[in-house]
């Protein structure tokens, strides 16, 4: 392990700004902040996957990755005489010092929670010593997934005890929406249902906030276990040279629920080990 990142660092600014140079790379110079979104997004993705993955090798080439990205950006920046890398670094410190004055300063905290709180009542000092009004939501950015922007705004919320007591009272919300959406879906009003189902949505993640879990690893999980079921389905049919196009609708009825059969007994025995 290396003992000092210092001089790599510094290494590694050299290489950007090399890449960039007259005479850098022809894909690097071309690079803009539209062309690098993409790239941002789809790293931050690559380091989400490689925690799932729970193996430290990937995570930290894919941190090295995203620290890439903000390398570039960093560069763009020096090229069109905004800020340099000293100015990121700079904000970055003081923030976490001010922001932290239970660590740095006489301040005390006992809980996690106490220091969230804390986070927020200097940001928002902060905001109006600036002369600007600062919303308790903001900092969530509208480009989050759907369910992991709901999570987050609702984890504000609850900063300033705007929130359910526990996850059985959230869920009561629940199935309050859920009759909603149910009248609203016999009633054909498509406009009035997409607001339901968002609201039936809203309602589900803060259940799975205040019961500890994270909505959109929920989702994820769902969706891979759909995936896993489905192409399962697809080689068992296969076998039977059948395919799930030509299959009737009580054929893939019977052979999605063999899938999940066997996947319940494949799992029974390995817990029985």
């Amino acid at each position: 392990m290396t003992d000092s990142a210092g001089p790599l660092f510094s290494e590694l600014l050299d290489i950007m700004r090399r890449l960039r140079g007259p005479d850098g790379c022809p894909w690097d110079r071309e690079q803009t902040r539209a062309s690098l979104k993409a790239y941002l997004i789809e790293e931050a993705y690559e380091v989400l996957q490689a925690l799932d993955g729970d193996d430290p090798r990937a995570l930290a080439e894919e941190l090295g990755d995203l620290l890439l990205q903000v390398v570039f950006h960093v560069q763009v920046a020096v090229e069109l005489g905004e800020f340099a890398m000293p100015d990121v670094l700079r904000r970055l410190v003081d923030k976490l010092v001010t922001r932290h004055p239970h660590v740095f300063g006489d301040t005390r905290v006992g809980t996690p929670g106490e220091a969230l709180a804390q986070w927020e009542a200097i940001k928002s000092r902060q905001a109006a010593a600036a002369g600007s009004a600062r919303s308790v939501l903001d900092g969530v950015p509208r480009a989050l997934p759907a369910l992991l922007r709901a999570q987050r705004l609702a984890s504000k919320a609850a900063r300033v005890q705007f929130d359910w007591p526990d996850a059985n009272a959230a869920w009561g919300k629940v199935e309050e929406e859920m009759r909603e959406t149910a009248d609203t879906l016999a009633s054909g009003d498509r406009t009035r249902l997409r607001e339901e189902l968002g609201d039936v949505l809203f309602s589900l993640v803060n259940v799975a906030r205040l019961a500890g879990l994270d909505a959109e690893d929920a989702l994820q999980a769902a969706n891979e276990k759909f995936r896993r079921r489905f192409t399962a389905m697809e080689a068992e049919l296969a076998a039977r040279g059948a395919s799930v196009h030509d299959a009737s609708r009580e054929e893939l009825e019977r052979s999605w629920e063999a899938t999940k059969a066997r996947e319940r007994d494949s799992v029974a025995g390995e817990r029985a080990r």
